[in-house]
């Protein structure tokens, strides 16, 4: 069920919404490439009489972090080994993934590919003499399926013309699941427990970012897969800037928190993302670095990189740092490094990069190549392309500046926190690695929640998916909660709130407002209530100066953490407070409130952590550099929805690929 864009102005909120209930066996929530894949899967499992429903913050088409388009795809394996892609992703990483979920993976993700140009996704192509074709160019050399060599940016990375990347995968899931089985436009905010089973999965409430609608929505299996956490630290671009965040804005965190409040095991939450972007654009350098092999150089024009200072710094943190390739968080501290010494800022130097293929080029295809360069953000980040214009910067005249971003926390791209899940039921997975459901069955990829099943970010300890990688593990998952609905048929979800309940949680801050509205000749300030947009900042500025954001380059302290965790708790306090006057400001009601509580659990994690395992993305300055001897280990935590506690311990890595 497909809702239009907004109209002019907000769309108002009233104090009681309508209520639409649905039952349904299986629950998709979220919209971007993992809940699309798993759309596209669920269908070809399903037995007669299952019945599925989609729900999406947004609208499909563009949902998710390929939402503008992208002009790569980060997982191919194609002619690799997928246990060449694990050590991959465990080096980068710092040695501590959950080596059975991307091995699995690995052995997967081709097909999805395959998938995506088969529905119409041009892929780039070598030719026999080393050329590059792209677009309709590309499909002359036939498909990948057939044999066909794309062209590589790395060993892992293809390239593609990606504007209508989302477009085409949705229109897929679509057409499989049907437009009767899907409802854009409803935020599902909170996952609901069943009353009679415990610790037994039985529906979710959201409502419509569209119209005053509240959906109470009963299941036998659930999968949640709404993205990371953005905008949870101060962006280096504020005011007007504040919203180019390289990764999607509107992903709040939503996937952790509504599981780990029903009680579902975290895992790797202190591990976050900080990617290096161009400065105040944030436009990705990945292209630069692997299609047009650009280094980045210091103030004094020197490619530290390569100095004999960054090899010994990068021989403290062996023997991942002397690896044939550096992980993504010490190539951040490396920069960072450069920086404290006064020999900033950090340039990436497109110029002679453009030069040096120019030696080997034409001009035609010289050309050709810097149009691919504009195309490239474009694509992904308009803002950069946008950002060059206003400057006056052609990317082959003049160098950029390169600057690590606000942190994000994520679990597809270089990063893997987010939540433990089970391994495929298979023999060369360690039994501590599989989940058993009440059945006594294991089910790959469901939570340590019964029938609650996660993709894409939400998996945790298994990074370096990207876009492909979502889409594989959310077809892997669909097929295993067809399964756990087949095999728990006879289970009838019971809810232990009343529909009322739900409605009075779910429409509070509308209810705040509209109480109070009135006391005030401004409508935003208030004696009694908040606004969502002050919370934000008020989350914002507390990771930022405490929770190592880029006010302190990224460095935190015991203290430090005391602090912010205190600050945490007074937000918590203020969040019944919050007012909403539209939908819009309810659904950033909601964000905020999903905002803090994944921030809690980042905090939580890295104060639990004793060292400092990834330098470059944060630095625990009471605990600097790694402790493998006390700390090569999983930091898992939970939150018991009953008692209103935490736990945080320790979990052991079990190494399954051999170096």
């Amino acid at each position: 069920m497909a809702l239009p864009n907004k109209p002019v102005g907000e769309l108002k909120a009233v104090r009681d919404p309508e209520v639409v209930e649905k039952e349904v066996d299986i629950l998709i929530v979220g919209g971007g490439m993992a809940a699309c894949g798993t759309a596209f899967e669920v269908k070809k499992w399903l037995k007669d009489g299952q019945s599925v429903l989609l729900c999406d913050k947004a609208a499909m088409e563009r949902s998710g972090a390929v939402a503008q388009g992208l002009s790569a795809i980060n997982t191919y394996v194609g002619e690799n080994a997928p246990e060449d892609y694990v050590r991959m992703v465990r080096n980068d990483l710092m040695g501590l993934v959950r080596e059975d979920l991307i091995f699995d993976l690995g052995c997967h993700v081709d097909d999805s590919v395959h998938l995506f140009e088969e529905w119409g996704l041009p892929v780039w192509k070598k030719t026999e003499d080393g050329k590059n074709l792209d677009g309709k160019k590309g499909q002359k050399m036939g498909t990948l399926k057939s044999g066909a060599k794309p062209v590589r940016t790395g060993k892992w990375q293809i390239m593609i013309n990606g504007e209508s990347y989302k477009r085409i995968v949705a229109e897929a899931a679509k057409l499989a699941l049907g437009d009767d089985n899907i409802i854009e436009r409803c935020f599902i905010v909170e996952l609901l427990l069943d009353a009679k089973v415990p610790n037994q999965i039985a529906g979710a409430v959201g409502f419509s970012v569209r119209e005053n609608i509240v959906y109470i929505i009963k299941c036998k299996t659930m999968m949640v897969a709404c993205g990371g956490a953005v905008n949870i630290y101060q962006p280096r671009s504020v005011g007007e800037g504040k919203g180019r965040a390289w990764y999607p804005v509107w992903n709040a965190g939503s996937t952790y928190t509504m599981c780990m409040k029903v009680g579902a095991e975290l895992t790797m939450m202190e591990n976050r993302f900080t990617p290096a972007r161009f400065k105040d654009g944030y436009g990705p350098v990945g292209a630069w670095f692997l299609l047009f092999k650009a280094k980045t150089l210091n103030g004094l024009g020197e490619n530290f990189a390569a100095s004999d200072a960054a090899k010994a710094e990068l021989e403290k943190y062996a023997p991942y740092g002397t690896a044939a390739i550096t992980p993504t968080c010490l190539r951040n501290h490396l920069m960072l490094f450069e920086m404290k010494e006064g020999r900033g800022p950090i340039m990436m130097d497109t110029v002679t990069a453009l030069a040096t293929l120019g030696e080997t080029m034409d001009k035609k295809e010289l050309k050709h190549l810097e149009s691919e360069a504009w195309e490239d953000f474009l694509d992904m980040t308009c803002g950069q392309a946008n950002l060059w214009c206003a400057q006056d910067c052609e990317p082959e005249k003049k160098n950029s500046e390169v600057m690590p971003t606000e942190p994000y926390l994520l679990g597809s791209h270089s990063g893997c926190c987010g939540l433990w899940t089970s391994g495929p039921d298979l023999d060369w997975v360690p039994d501590a690695y599989k989940i058993k459901a009440a059945n006594g069955k294991i089910y790959n990829r469901m939570t340590t929640v019964n029938g609650l099943f996660t993709s894409g970010d939400g998996v945790g300890g298994s990074g370096h998916k990207f876009s492909s990688g979502s889409h594989a593990e959310g077809r892997i998952a669909a097929k295993q909660m067809v399964r756990y609905a087949t095999d728990f048929a006879d289970f009838t979800p019971t809810l232990k709130q009343s529909n009322q309940e739900l409605v009075d949680m779910i429409y509070q801050p509308v209810r705040t407002f509209l109480d109070h509205c009135d006391y005030t000749t401004a409508i935003d300030i208030n004696p009694n209530y908040v606004k969502p947009n002050g919370m934000m900042y008020r989350l914002m500025k507390a990771t930022h100066e405490y929770g190592a954001g880029t006010a302190t380059f990224y460095q935190t302290t015991s203290k430090s953490l005391e602090v912010v965790m205190d600050l945490l708790a007074t937000m918590r306090e203020d969040c019944p407070k919050m007012a909403a006057g539209d939908l819009h400001e309810l659904m950033r009601c909601w964000e905020i409130e999903h905002r803090i509580w994944t921030v809690e659990a980042h905090l939580r994690h890295i104060q639990y952590r004793k060292e400092t395992r990834y330098p470059g993305f944060y630095y625990q300055a009471d605990y600097p550099g790694q402790d493998d001897e006390n700390w090569f280990c999983f930091v898992n935590s939970k939150f018991d929805p009953e008692k209103k506690e935490w736990d945080v311990f320790k979990k052991d890595y079990i190494k399954i690929i051999p170096d």
